[in-house]
Order: C-alpha cells, then structure tokens, then sequence
C-alpha cells in the first residue's frame, strides 16, 4: 500500500520544484514530482507530493498523491494522503485508497471513483500535436510589457 517499497520510484525519476521556485502553467511529468514552492496550474504525474511549503492553485492527477501542502483545486488519484499539515481546497476523486491525517483541512466533496487503471502514460502525458493544428502560438504565455518589445 503507502509504505510499499517495490512502487517507489528512484530519485532519478523524481523532478523537485523548490521552496524558492513559482511556476505558471500546466506540469506533466512521467515520473515523480515533489513541490515546495508555488505553481498555478494544472500537475499530471505519476506520483505528486506537495510539501509543508508547497501550493498549488489547479487540478492535480497522478497515481498517488500525497498533500502535505496546500491545494486550491480538484484532486484525482488512485492513492491519495492529506497529511496533518495539508490543506486541501476542492474535490477529492480516489480509486484505492484515501488516508487523512489528524490535523488535515478539506473544503470540498470526497468520492471514490471506480477507475482501477491509471490514465497517465507516458503517451498522454507527451502527446504530439497533430500538424494541421497551428493552435501553437495559442500555448505561449502572454506578453506583458508589450513597450519593452517595441
């Protein structure tokens, strides 16, 4: 279950955005994704942890979950943690387990979903574009201070 050793990924695969790190836009990772500082948008991995530090404003997807963090957003997992310390700001979807820690916040519906199979493949989290879609200037950020390009 949590404390399975044969599932834990090495630290090679996993990916770690730090305390001093804020990050706009959409993650996917086909790994491990640990997260301490900011990012506003949506995260889809293997295996996501939001720190004591870390926040997250968007929707989360991943196999399991653990938020010991805060979370301002819809949750889906297969194995989902909210630690004592985690604070959890919408929907929680899981599929095996759920486990909330003495001390944990949620401001949302919980509900068990019956997906056994994850979703995240190496495929769907890195599907090409087809060519006849040119929506590619659509994904670039906003410019902000158009005078600085002039």
């Amino acid at each position: 279950m949590f404390g399975d050793k044969k599932n834990k990924l090495k630290d090679s695969e996993r990916s770690l955005i730090s305390e001093t790190v804020s990050i706009e836009g959409t993650i996917n990772s086909s790994g491990a994704i640990d997260v301490a500082g900011l990012v506003k948008g949506p995260v889809f991995s293997k295996e996501i942890i939001i720190r004591e530090t870390g926040s997250i404003t968007g929707t989360i997807e991943g196999d399991h979950v653990e938020i010991h963090g805060h979370l301002d957003g819809k949750v889906s997992g297969q194995d989902v943690v909210i630690g004592s310390t985690g604070t959890v700001k919408g929907d929680i979807e899981f599929g095996n387990n759920l486990k909330t820690e003495n001390g944990a916040d949620i401001d949302g519906y919980i509900k068990k979903t019956n997906k056994s199979k994850s979703t995240l493949t190496g495929d769907f989290l890195f599907k090409k574009k087809d060519k006849k879609d040119n929506s590619d200037q659509d994904d670039r950020p906003e410019v902000v201070n158009k005078e600085a390009l002039a």
